[in-house]
């Protein structure tokens, strides 16, 4: 199989890391090949002649975040032990690579939220994480209902993400910085007692019974 584009050229690189960062800073719609040429200080016609579309371009530069977020979080998954031993080595490699990773958050609730054109490329990435919450949780979760593994992995994925995504205007209103080493490292403890709180919850018999059992809302006249 052919190397990727960046790793057999280093202008190629090069112009994969300027659509990384006119994404994160604009967005897929708001960004043209001949930004992405500019930010790299190249001509458009070599952005086309390593990547035959914007589409492809983009595309690119999600897949290396998934495969990077993949590779940083399958020693976790992968591990044995008690499931909370478990669910924390996930929880500290997520939050690991994020903070490695920091333009991810926006990348991504950018790309979900807007039209659909890496709708599919985000799917196909979240399926494994998706197939390890719900094997992961079977032991103590339902398949369905609002303790299902499925609603676990999307509350941790927003506890995760939201944080840094909303780290800018944080900020001013916290009177401190939340990307500074002790608000992480405080965070990060955060999200570890959020997973004790969670898995406390689906262990116990008066807590678990009850939620399984909500009925909803009542429905609107």
């Amino acid at each position: 199989m052919r190397a990727p584009p960046e790793e057999r050229s280093a202008t190629a690189a090069r112009i994969l890391e300027a659509a990384d960062e006119l994404l994160a800073d604009v967005g897929y719609e708001g960004v043209s090949m001949r930004d992405v040429a500019e930010r790299a200080g190249v001509n458009k016609a070599l952005v086309f002649y390593y990547f035959n579309s914007k589409v492809e371009l983009f595309d690119r530069v999600l897949e290396r975040y998934y495969a990077a977020h993949l590779a940083a979080l399958s020693g976790a998954i992968e591990g044995t032990g008690p499931l909370r031993e478990r669910l924390h080595r996930v929880v500290d490699a997520y939050l690991d690579f994020i903070e490695e990773n920091r333009r991810y958050p926006r990348l991504i609730q950018q790309q979900v939220a807007g039209g659909d054109t890496h709708h599919e490329l985000i799917r196909r990435n979240l399926a494994p994480l998706m197939g390890w919450a719900e094997r992961t949780f079977s032991e103590v979760a339902p398949l369905t209902g609002p303790l299902a593994a499925r609603h676990i992995f999307v509350t941790f994925s927003g506890i995760v993400i939201n944080y840094y995504t909303y780290a800018a205007v944080l900020g001013p209103l916290w009177g401190d910085d939340p990307a500074s080493p002790p608000s992480l490292a405080e965070r990060r403890a955060h999200v570890h007692w959020m997973a004790d709180t969670v898995l406390d919850g689906l262990e116990s018999e008066s807590v678990a019974p009850r939620l399984r059992s909500y009925p909803g809302p009542a429905p609107t006249a």
